[in-house]
Formats: C-alpha cells, sequence, structure tokens
C-alpha cells in the first residue's frame, strides 16, 4: 500500500500524476528498463515527492495495474448497467471494453508485464473482473434470459474472448495517434464476435434478439 494517503486536493492530483506518468514509462519502456527517476521526470515531481506516496518501482507497478483494472472494469459497468437483457448487456460491455483499450493500451502492455514482473497483481487484475462476471452470468441465468451453465467458467471463456480479440484487432491493427490511442475495434469483427458469443449464451432452442 501507499506510504501517505494524499490529505489535500493537490496531494491527490500529484500522486494522480505521478500514478498516469508510471502508466506512461511501463507501458513505453518496460518494467525492467523504467526507473523512477524516469517515472519522476514525466511527472514533473522531484524524487522526494514521489517516496511521500510510493514506497517503491515494484509498488507503484501494482498500483497502476489496480487503477487500470478499476477504470476498465468501472467503464465496463457503466455501459451495461442500463441495458435490460444480458445479450444487450455484453454487447454494451465489450464495446466499453474495446473503447478503453483502444484509448488506453497500456492496459495489455503492462499486463502482460505483471505475469512476471508481480504475478499477485495478475491475478487479481483477472479475478477482480471475473467476479462482477459471474454476478450477472448467475441473474442472467434465474432470469431465463441465458442457457444453463457453470458461470465460472463462462465468465473465464468470455473475458478470454474479449482479450484475444482485442489484442488482435486493437493493439496490432495500425498505429497510435499522437494522443497515444490505438485504432477502434472494426464494427465488422465486433459484429461476429458479438454473434459468436450470442449463440453461445442463447437458451436452448432460441434464437438471441438484440438491437443492434
Amino acid at each position: 500500500m501507499s506510504t501517505v494517503t494524499p490529505r489535500t486536493q493537490r496531494g491527490t492530483r500529484t500522486r494522480s500524476k505521478i500514478l498516469a506518468a508510471a502508466e506512461k514509462v511501463f507501458a513505453t519502456l518496460g518494467y525492467h528498463d523504467a526507473s523512477i527517476v524516469k517515472i519522476t521526470e514525466c511527472a514533473g515531481v522531484g524524487l522526494g515527492t514521489f517516496y511521500l506516496y510510493f514506497a517503491g518501482k515494484h509498488e507503484i507497478f501494482d498500483e497502476v495495474v489496480e487503477d487500470l483494472n478499476r477504470r476498465v472494469r468501472m467503464a465496463m459497468a457503466e455501459a451495461s448497467a442500463a441495458e435490460e437483457n444480458r445479450f444487450a448487456a455484453e454487447r454494451a460491455g465489450f464495446k466499453a471494453f474495446f473503447h478503453f483499450t483502444a484509448q488506453h493500451p497500456a492496459l495489455y502492455r503492462i499486463i502482460k508485464q505483471a505475469e512476471f514482473v508481480s504475478p499477485g497483481a495478475l491475478r487479481k487484475h483477472y479475478s477482480k473482473i471475473v467476479e462482477g462476471y459471474i454476478q450477472g452470468l448467475e441473474a442472467s441465468q434465474q432470469a431465463g434470459q441465458i442457457r444453463a451453465m457453470n458461470p465460472e467458467v463462462a465468465a473465464w471463456a468470455l473475458m478470454g474472448i474479449g482479450e484475444l480479440v482485442g489484442m488482435r484487432w486493437v493493439l496490432w491493427e495500425g498505429t497510435e495517434d499522437s494522443s497515444g490511442h490505438r485504432p477502434e475495434m472494426p464494427e465488422e469483427v465486433f459484429e461476429e464476435m458479438m454473434n459468436f458469443i450470442d449463440r453461445a449464451l442463447a437458451p436452448t432452442g432460441a434464437q438471441p434478439t438484440v438491437e443492434g
């Protein structure tokens, strides 16, 4: 955990600035080539200021993973919350996920690094996403909207589909613009993926109906 919790708005802004700089440096240079000096230079703060909020490089890396996780989960939850059925919620959630990854390609790069740098942070990242997913699938099963299945297995499978499709058509496609953003998910790829998911979730003998 952080050595100091900001007590003022200025402190909160400074900590957020350092965290954003760390995200950029880790995504660009990788964990091993990154340094606290490079992070503070990117953030425009001194070394002493860094140590007010973080104990070291490994701690801020874990915080970057947690911050990215919180933001992507929030984006997906907010997008799907307004939908009335599971198929529409899946569509909205995946749309939000792909938009987030296009805007923040560091999510992919940093999570991949976490496999070797901080396995605990990696497992926590995926587990937090799956926990919410399982709850949504269980509720949809109880409402008869989707077929009977093991919700934990389904949650991991769906998350895997989204991650790998996003890697192929968001992270690997095109080039980043001046803001560091990647191209958005191609609509035809998104629709093909959703058709696959809709059929996997549909109750036996039923065809999902979703407004596009």
